[in-house]
């Protein structure tokens, strides 16, 4: 019999709120957190009612701006600007030095909350806040080389990014383009992290960078954070159907922009035999039930192979975590080691199992289901949230899960018989972010990688979206606009010498770097 588990002692959305009233009462009222802008917090905007992925229980929801609101924090925003870019380097570093030592003070509230809001398991929680420091710490000891010849851009970055990396994306991109000589604005993301982003950017706006952080509908709010004449840039992450929407405004507009969209990332197994080491990365690939843009949820596999990757594959699999991330046996032991918790929503786990469904009734077969009996919750939880791994083999073509990104615990295999059907069947959806391709023959595997239509392809590893000099990008319609990492992300959100053609995919042109 399993044994009872409970929440661990200090970590319950309660206590995690009232950490936050002690450490930025500025941000955060009892029942509510605020929106900055124009350097004051302010109780403006609906505050909409939220519910953790974790158990279905109450959290912060985001306080709604209307657009004439979000147009008067653009405007002051421009206003922060213009002094901030005048600033001399050495101060715009140390006020960002200052802020990261703040982060570092509270990097463990900010990573429990990312795991109420967001559903992140506590590994992978700290690891994004550790990311956001320990990357623009990187930038700070090596921004005044990337710097030179440039100048701030002639408005702010509006930071509009998906929920899955409120820290290591979001809040490091903001320090970063701040550093650089920029006012920032940044949208919370509809579906989660509004107190996590919040206090980050309380801390921020102690040191004096000027921050805006507004909450609302991209709707309701695109008209002043895409379209408005003050925005010096766009920077965007998530999906393709929003991301096309932005991709015409900011074309139409000539504007400077960094559009990081969902492309379908692809595993290819030709001509392999260590199996060993795919059996090792398996349950790494279902990190944070693969919500994040460099999830691998399709393997191409050659059919004279499937026999042996499906005795690979499949015990693999059946080693992955999934549960409560709080939940314990003893409220005092560590924190449980999973790779996953919740979906972002119930709502999203039902659009998966939906689309499994399907997937199914339309011909695909299930090689594998984890049973939630296998999983840890605590007694009588609402696990409305959670998605169990599933894989597919040959899910048809009508069904979602054949073309695009499912951002959830859910693999789909499909079958070839040619080099010519690999390469296809791994630019199913037109460009992505990642590929991997495990083939023994290196030479197989130089002929073939410049086919695949990925910014980056590793060789039987995974690829990631990389820190520090690690620049990051995409083929198609993965990506439009400015790429970054390194010093791309630097020149992406500066000006440099006339003509400057900046290494990215923009509609007059294509340039690697």
């Amino acid at each position: 019999m399993a044994p009872t588990l409970t929440v661990k002692t200090g970590t319950s959305w309660s206590e995690a709120w009232r950490r936050c009233l002690a450490v930025a009462p500025e941000a955060f009222r009892d029942d509510r957190v605020l929106n900055l802008w124009n350097t004051a917090w302010r109780a403006d905007g609906r505050a909409l009612p939220a519910t953790s992925p974790l158990d279905g229980g109450p959290v912060a929801g985001p306080p709604r701006l209307d657009r004439a609101v979000a147009r008067q924090a653009v405007r002051a925003s421009l206003d922060q600007h213009r002094a901030w870019r005048h600033l001399p380097l050495a101060e715009r570093r140390a006020r960002v030095a200052a802020t990261l030592d703040a982060l570092t003070e509270h990097r463990d509230l900010l990573a429990l909350l990312l795991v109420w809001e967001i559903g992140k398991p506590w590994r992978l929680a700290r690891a994004d806040v550790d990311r956001g420091i320990d990357g623009v710490r990187w930038y700070l000891d090596g921004i005044e080389p990337m710097m030179a010849g440039r100048t701030p851009l002639d408005g702010p970055v509006s930071n509009i990014a998906s929920w899955n990396y409120p820290m290591s994306v979001l809040v490091h991109a903001m320090l970063v383009q701040a550093l650089a000589g920029n006012a920032v604005i940044a949208k919370t993301p509809t579906d989660g992290g509004v107190a996590c982003l919040t206090l980050a950017s309380a801390l921020a706006a102690r040191e004096g960078l000027p921050v805006t952080l507004v909450s609302g509908s991209g709707g309701e709010l695109s008209q002043a954070l895409v379209r408005a004449p003050e925005i010096g840039c766009v920077s965007f992450v998530g999906g393709r159907d929003t991301g096309a929407a932005v991709a015409t405004a900011v074309a139409d507009l000539g504007k400077r922009h960094i559009l990081e969209q969902e492309g379908l990332n692809t595993w290819g197994i030709w001509n392999y035999s260590d199996w060993d080491a795919f059996a090792a990365v398996v349950p790494k690939l279902f990190d944070y039930g693969k919500q994040r843009c460099t999830a691998y949820p399709r393997f191409v596999v050659q059919r004279d192979l499937f026999d042996d990757f499906l005795g690979t594959y499949l015990p693999a699999v059946r080693r992955v975590r999934v549960g409560h991330p709080l939940a314990v046996e003893r409220r005092d032991d560590p924190y449980p080691e999973l790779d996953f918790g919740p979906v972002i929503n119930a709502a999203k786990a039902k659009e998966l199992r939906d689309q499994v469904a399907e997937a199914v009734d339309r011909g695909a077969v299930p090689l594998y289901r984890a049973r939630p009996a296998d999983a840890r919750f605590l007694p009588g939880q609402d696990t409305a949230a959670y998605v169990q791994p599933v894989t597919l083999l040959n899910p048809p073509r009508s069904s979602p899960l054949h073309h695009a990104e499912p951002f959830g615990p859910v693999d789909t295999i499909v079958l070839v018989d040619t080099e010519a059907e690999l390469l296809a069947a791994m630019n199913a959806s037109n460009g992505a972010l990642v590929a991997t391709l495990s083939t023994d023959d290196r030479a197989t595997f130089d002929r073939l990688a410049p086919q695949i239509r990925a910014f980056k392809i590793g060789h039987g590893k995974p690829r990631s979206r990389g820190d520090r000099d690690e620049l990051f990008g995409g083929f198609g319609a993965s990506w439009r606009g400015a790429f970054v990492g390194g010093e791309l992300l630097v020149r992406a959100v500066t000006q440099g010498p006339a003509g400057e053609r900046l290494p990215g995919n923009f509609p007059e042109y294509q340039l690697m770097p």
